[in-house]
């Protein structure tokens, strides 16, 4: 998705003679003529132009062609953080401030600032400023961009994606007081708006039906609104949503009687809808394409407690269904987290579902968290057992939101943090840290935060503590002699470079992720036991003396191994896994269940095939030419690829296809059959 700059044209500013082109458009909505229109600049684009040079259908819009292979792109590579690392680094380098241009005013609005505030005549460290002001708007970009490019966003045709980002990126700070954006210059230090994604849904739910000339329905009969809408201002339409989604008030969180209600698959989506909006919960599920989206694809429970008239009216607990699966559980805390009163009543409707057991970790998190808020509000004293958890010393803290609950880093900062880790772990204070210089003495065993070591070449003199609680970064060393790692890594241990196991000794605990991405023989690697995050050998070809840990929390990635001799996958892979250079199944034998997408992408037989019972994200059959012998998963959470197939014969589809289908290369006879025999699918 190539988001380009421009400026939008201001309703006043349109000559009459563009409006009356416009009131003679076409009754069919054409997504490539209404972008071509409102962003010239987008058809000559070099990316539009490319699309169209390669396209088939030459006398397709160009920018319809361009929209259906950027959709087909995201589709393919969302689950594939290299290409997602790419995407985001050019929205980066697109729209986040440049150094330069950060203005002289701001550093001086500090200072005063500052005085004003009692401080004196401060000076300002302006390096450390610039890094706050780039990190800001990064991550505050990357949570549009995270969002749109997700399949929670699915439900939002791509052309109105692109109109809202683009919209988006010209937006400075909202305004609460006149209820309004800012617009963003080169040189607007201000991070990119939050993400409200309930106002987003109604904002794209109006644009779309406008589009397709359905009827909008505002409610509140509003000429106002009725302007807004009309006038397709991203901006003035997103505030008003953002107004109209009013957060609950925190006093009635702690009344939390009240029901559960189940919205079946299939059904009217716009009760749902109806039950969500006004009260501020943050769901995309309040708008009524998501919900009809997410209805076709499983129940709906959400939770309402009750209002001050005594009506169970207030929704604190969405569980949405992927099949007959949990799909996610989001609460109405910051980013979507369980609020502090409700973790209870989750965790036991919960354990009414299959898969519940892995949300329990979730609800139990949340449930000690607010625990140790409380008793830090009432300044007790804090257990070893909550201290090691509040500090994420034996594993993550997770939660039901995008983000990590916020209440994390707010307790720490009250807090003597090396008391904290000295009693948590029984290292003397002097020799807990949380400066890298120190970490890397070699008079400190524990350091607290990240080491970003990535332009180190060598390890000579290397001197690394015993426990790292956070991210070791050494993604430049390419030999591993004479390398004394930690013994716990509570983060990513990144070794991309390495192309040698010899004199490899690694952790024996790993909290995160484990990347070895240039490791082609597997000869004297001896890997942690659990791997709780991802585990990265892309470019193994061979499974000669590789031991897999028994567990891997994350993504196993072995996209380069070329033959099954030797391996032995773990029995479940509770993420990704990637063997898209295996061209035959022979002697392959899976886990019988993997929670992300499984990737057979150069299989190109069926022979000694056996698949998992359960493929909760896509699966890739992209090399496959005959179904022959081919027995598919019984659940199917995600898309299912089989783009090369030539014939249908033999073709037993699941039932339940939580995704999309693709049958690209069937004949048409052969997919109108399908359709008709699986009607329940989305057959391309």
């Amino acid at each position: 998705m190539n988001f380009e700059n421009f400026e939008d044209k201001d309703e006043s500013e349109i000559p009459s003679e563009e409006k009356n082109i416009e009131s003679k458009k076409k009754p069919d909505f054409s997504p490539g003529e209404y972008l071509g229109k409102k962003y010239p600049d987008l058809k000559k684009s070099e990316a539009v132009e490319l699309s169209h040079k390669y396209s088939e259908d030459k006398e397709r819009n160009k920018v319809d062609t361009w929209l259906k292979n950027m959709e087909g792109f995201h589709e393919r590579n969302r689950d594939n953080e290299i290409e997602m690392d790419m995407i985001r680094d050019a929205f980066h380098n697109e729209y986040i401030i440049k150094e330069e241009d950060i203005p002289q005013s701001y550093f001086e609005n500090q200072q005063r600032i500052a005085r004003e505030r009692g401080h004196g005549n401060v000076e300002i460290d302006k390096e450390q400023a610039i890094d706050v002001i780039i990190s800001d708007q990064k991550s505050t970009l990357d949570n549009w961009t995270n969002y749109i490019l997700s399949k929670d966003s699915d439900s939002y045709p791509m052309w109105a994606k692109y109109w809202a980002f683009r919209s988006m990126t010209k937006l400075s700070s909202y305004d609460k007081e006149n209820k309004s954006f800012g617009t963003r210059r080169k040189d607007t230090v201000a991070p990119f708006p939050d993400l409200n994604r309930e106002a987003l849904a109604y904002v794209v739910d109006a644009i779309v039906k406008k589009a397709n000339k359905e009827n909008i329905g505002t409610e509140e009969n509003n000429p106002e609104l009725e302007k807004l809408i009309q006038s397709e201002n991203f901006g003035k339409l997103y505030a008003f949503a953002i107004e109209k989604v009013t957060p609950t008030e925190t006093n009635e969180l702690a009344n939390t009687e009240g029901e559960w209600r189940k919205y079946d698959q299939k059904s009217d989506h716009m009760p749902l809808v109806e039950s969500l909006q006004g009260y501020g919960t943050g769901w995309c599920t309040a708008g009524e394409s998501t919900a009809e989206s997410q209805l076709k694809n499983g129940d709906f429970y959400v939770f309402y407690s009750k209002d001050k008239e005594g009506e169970y009216t207030i929704p604190r607990v969405a569980i949405r269904m992927q099949g007959s699966e949990i799909g996610e559980v989001r609460g109405i805390g910051p980013n979507q987290n369980l609020d502090p009163y409700i973790g209870e009543i989750v965790n036991k409707k919960l354990k009414e579902f299959p898969g519940g057991k892995e949300y329990e970790k979730k609800t139990g998190d949340m449930q000690f968290l607010t625990l140790i808020e409380e008793k830090q509000n009432k300044n007790q004293k804090l257990t070893k057992e909550e201290l090691c958890f509040l500090y994420e010393l034996d594993s993550k803290i997770e939660g039901f939101g995008y983000q990590r609950d916020p209440r994390i880093e707010e307790i720490r900062n009250k807090r003597d943090l090396k008391n904290d880790l000295s009693l948590a772990t029984g290292y003397p204070k002097e020799k807990i840290t949380t400066k890298q210089e120190e970490a890397l003495s070699g008079d400190f065993l524990f350091f607290n935060g990240n080491l970003d070591l990535r332009d180190l070449t060598s390890n000579e003199g290397l001197k690394l503590p015993e426990i790292m609680n956070g991210e070791l970064d050494l993604s430049s060393l390419t030999s591993a002699e004479g390398l004394n790692l930690p013994k716990t890594v509570n983060g990513d241990l990144i070794l991309s470079s390495l192309n040698s196991t010899e004199g490899l000794k690694l952790p024996e605990i790993m909290n995160g992720e484990l990347i070895l991405s240039s490791l082609t023989s597997a000869e004297g690697l001896n890997l942690p036991k659990t791997v709780n995050g991802g585990l990265c050998l892309s470019s193994l070809t061979s499974a000669e003396g590789l031991e897999l840990p028994e567990t891997i929390n994350g993504d196993l990635i072995l996209s380069s191994l070329n033959s099954t001799e030797g391996l032995k996958l773990p029995k479940k892979v509770n993420r990704c896994l990637d063997l898209s250079g295996l061209t035959s199944a022979e002697g392959l034998n899976l886990p019988e269940t993997v929670n992300g997408f499984l990737s057979l992408y150069s299989l190109t037989s069926t022979k000694g095939l056996k698949l998992p019972k359960t493929v909760n994200g896509g699966l890739y059959l992209s090399s496959l030419t005959s179904a022959e012998g081919l027995e598919l998963p019984e659940i199917m959470n995600g898309d299912l690829i089989l783009s090369s197939l030539t014939s249908a014969e033999g073709l037993e589809l699941p039932e339940t296809v939580n995704g999309d289908t693709y049958l690209n290369n069937l004949s048409s006879d052969e997919k109108d059959i399908l359709r008709n025999k699986y009607p329940n699918l989305n057959i391309y």
